[in-house]
Parts: C-alpha cells; sequence; structure tokens
C-alpha cells in the first residue's frame, strides 16, 4: 500500500482591490458587476448570484511572463504548452540574502534540464511595503545565458523582478523568454519548499496577444 501522502504549497499573493504590485503600474479596480441585491429581479425569491469585474494591468500579483512580453514574435499566453508551466520538476536554489546580483555560481554544477529553478532571495518578505520597490535581488545576465544553455523549462524568484531595474536593460527577460523560458515573478514562502523533490505548477489563463498574466502558482510535494 503506497502511504505517500502529497502538500500543496501556495507559492501566490492574493490578488486584492488596489494593490500595488510594481511601482508605476496601478492597483486592479475589484468591484460587482452584478451585486447579490441587484441580481434579485433576476431570479426567483431566495436565489442570488454575484458577478464581479476586476480591472487590472497583466503585471499583478504573481505572473508569468511568456515570450511575447519581451518579443513582439514570440508565444503569446495561448502559445504556451501546459508541458512548459504545470506538472515540472521543481528545483529551489537559495541566493545570499544579502546579496543583490545573483550569478551562475548559484547553480554551480547542478542538473536543471527541463526543470523549474525557483530561486529563493528572501525579497518577499518585504511585499506590501515600500521596501518591496527598490534594491530588490535580481539574476545576471550571465546567471541567465547559464540557465538558458542548461536547458532549464521556466525560472521563478520571489523578488520584484528577475532583472536589475536600475536601468533600462533587461537582459534576463531578453535570454530567456528569447529561448521560450517563462519567468514568473514576484513569489512567496519559497522557504516553506524543500530543495527537490516537488512539482510546480503556474498556469495562466489561455488568453491571445497578451503577454503576462496573474497565476496561482504552486508546489505538490511528496512528504
Amino acid at each position: 500500500m503506497d502511504e505517500t501522502m502529497k502538500r500543496l504549497v501556495d507559492l501566490s499573493h492574493t490578488v486584492e482591490h488596489g494593490m500595488i504590485t510594481y511601482k508605476g503600474l496601478p492597483g486592479p479596480i475589484i468591484c460587482d458587476f452584478l451585486s447579490r441585491e441587484a441580481s434579485k429581479e433576476h431570479y426567483a425569491e431566495g436565489t442570488t448570484f454575484h458577478i464581479g469585474k476586476i480591472e487590472m494591468v497583466a503585471n499583478t500579483g504573481t505572473y508569468i511572463d511568456s515570450p511575447f512580453h519581451r518579443h513582439a514574435n514570440g508565444k503569446d499566453l495561448s502559445e504556451l504548452a501546459l508541458e512548459s508551466v504545470a506538472d515540472l520538476e521543481g528545483l529551489v536554489f537559495r541566493a545570499d540574502q544579502e546579496q543583490r546580483a545573483i550569478g551562475p555560481q548559484l547553480f554551480s554544477v547542478a542538473d536543471v534540464r527541463g526543470k523549474a529553478v525557483l530561486i529563493h532571495t528572501g525579497w518577499a518578505k518585504h511585499s506590501g511595503s515600500v521596501r518591496y520597490f527598490d534594491g530588490h535581488p535580481f539574476l545576471t545576465a550571465e546567471a541567465a545565458e547559464w540557465l538558458q544553455s542548461s536547458g532549464v523549462a521556466l525560472v521563478g524568484i520571489d523578488s520584484l523582478n528577475t532583472d536589475d531595474t536600475t536601468g533600462g536593460h533587461r537582459p534576463v527577460h531578453s535570454i530567456l523568454l528569447g529561448a521560450d523560458i517563462p519567468i514568473v515573478e514576484h513569489m512567496c514562502r519559497l522557504e516553506t519548499l524543500p530543495d527537490s523533490d516537488f512539482k510546480f505548477h503556474a498556469v495562466p489563463v489561455k488568453v491571445r496577444n497578451f503577454g503576462t498574466f496573474p497565476v496561482r502558482a504552486y508546489a505538490v510535494v511528496e512528504t
């Protein structure tokens, strides 16, 4: 008898009205399209429904970047294969929390081919505060090149951005998305995961001509 148990770990921030994910981008507007009170006139007595409405930019909460986000001819959300964003073998790499620029040395000689690489920086602890928006940890171009050449399937980080945002260049996005490697940003609770032996899922809504969308990122850990 197989007594293996599975634990689901939520790695996503909750999307709330007005939350700011990225400085300079508006927070979502979450409201009623049809309130329960207003719905009474459409249904039998005692039967009500709620239909919500949300207006938001794509980069809200914990989200995934498809190649189209960076490259005009790249795959959009509707073209991402499920195999590229779901049921992936996962690995967590723990960065020095005093280090901003994360180079390829973090990954050493690890076998990342076909796997989701999640980078735990500890930056998620600043989420919801002004501290979160400045001085975040990021990957170097050399790290992105190493991951791409090593065959990584997906890269995730619990930080504001995989790139340094102090300038206008985005080499990590350019390299990874240019190689059809999705990126998941603004993750959380990576400290609760083991370093390996889990499956990772981050599936967005299937939207054509859209490059980024929030996900319910989670891990399935066998215990």
